[in-house]
C-alpha cells in the first residue's frame, strides 16, 4: 500500500512537471504575441494623434481663413507681408508657402468685401495685389527651376575643367538672380503705392459722402424754414371784411 502511495506521487510530480514545461515552452509564443499586440495598438495610437493633429491644422486654417480683419488699416499690410515672403523664398517649397498665405488672405478678403462696403477700395486693391503675388509665385518657381539647372550645368563645366563656359555660366546666373530681385523689389513698391492709391480714394469718397449728407440735411432746414416762414406769414394778414348790404345778387 505504501508503494502504491508514493508511486502515485512520483507519477503526480511527473505529469506536473510535463505541465510547468509546456507552460514554460508556451510563455515566450504568449509573450511574443502579447509584444506584437502591443505594439499594434501603438501604431494605431500614433495614427490617431496624426490624424487628429492634421484635423486640428487644417481647423485652424480654415478658421483664420474665415477671420475677418479687425481693422480696417490693414488691408494693405497683407499683399506687403505676401510679397516680402515671396522675396524670401529660396527654394519651391518655400514659394508654395509664400503662395498658400496670399490665397488665405485672399479668401478672406473676399469675406471682408461683402462686409465693409466703406474700405471697399481699399479691399479691391488688396485683393488684386493678392492675386498678382499668386501669380508671381508660380513665375518665381519656374525661375527658380531655370536657375537650379544653369547651376548644375556650372559646377558641370567646372568639374570638366571648360573655364569659358562656367564662367558664362556663372555670369548667366547672376544676372538672373539679379533680375529677379529687382523686380521683387519692385513688387513691394507697387503693392505700397496700390495701398496709398486706394486710402485716398476711400477718404475722398467718404468726405464727398460727407457733404452729401451735409447739403441734404440743409436744403431739409431750409426747406423746413421756408415753410415755417410761409406759414407765419399766411396766419398773420388779416381777413378781408365783408361790405354790409352785400347779398351776392346783380
Amino acid at each position: 500500500m505504501k508503494d502504491m502511495s508514493v508511486n502515485g506521487a512520483a507519477a503526480a510530480q511527473q505529469a506536473w512537471s510535463r505541465e510547468q514545461q509546456q507552460a514554460d515552452a508556451g510563455a515566450p509564443v504568449e509573450s511574443a504575441g502579447l509584444s506584437a499586440a502591443l505594439s499594434q495598438k501603438e501604431e494605431e495610437g500614433k495614427d490617431l494623434v496624426e490624424m487628429i493633429r492634421d484635423a486640428q491644422e487644417k481647423a485652424e486654417a480654415q478658421r483664420e481663413a474665415m477671420k475677418l480683419p479687425k481693422s480696417s488699416t490693414r488691408y494693405g499690410d497683407a499683399p506687403l507681408e505676401a510679397y516680402a515672403r515671396l522675396a524670401r523664398a529660396r527654394s519651391r517649397m518655400e514659394v508654395n508657402s509664400a503662395s498658400g498665405y496670399a490665397r488665405r488672405r485672399l479668401a478672406q478678403f473676399k469675406t471682408a468685401l461683402r462686409t465693409d462696403s466703406d474700405n471697399a477700395a481699399k479691399i479691391k486693391a488688396a485683393i488684386s495685389q493678392l492675386q498678382k503675388a499668386v501669380n508671381r509665385g508660380e513665375r518665381k518657381k519656374r525661375e527658380l527651376d531655370r536657375e537650379r539647372l544653369t547651376e548644375i550645368r556650372r559646377k558641370k563645366a567646372a568639374k570638366e575643367e571648360l573655364k569659358e563656359k562656367e564662367r558664362r555660366l556663372r555670369q548667366e546666373l547672376v544676372r538672373r538672380r539679379t533680375q529677379r530681385m529687382i523686380r521683387e523689389s519692385g513688387y513691394m513698391r507697387e503693392a505700397e503705392i496700390s495701398d496709398r492709391l486706394a486710402t485716398q480714394l476711400t477718404a475722398t469718397q467718404m468726405e464727398l459722402r460727407q457733404q452729401a449728407q451735409d447739403l441734404s440735411a440743409s436744403a431739409s432746414a431750409s426747406l423746413e424754414t421756408a415753410v415755417q416762414h410761409y406759414t407765419a406769414a399766411a396766419e398773420s394778414v388779416p381777413a378781408a371784411p365783408v361790405e354790409a348790404g352785400f347779398s351776392g345778387q346783380a
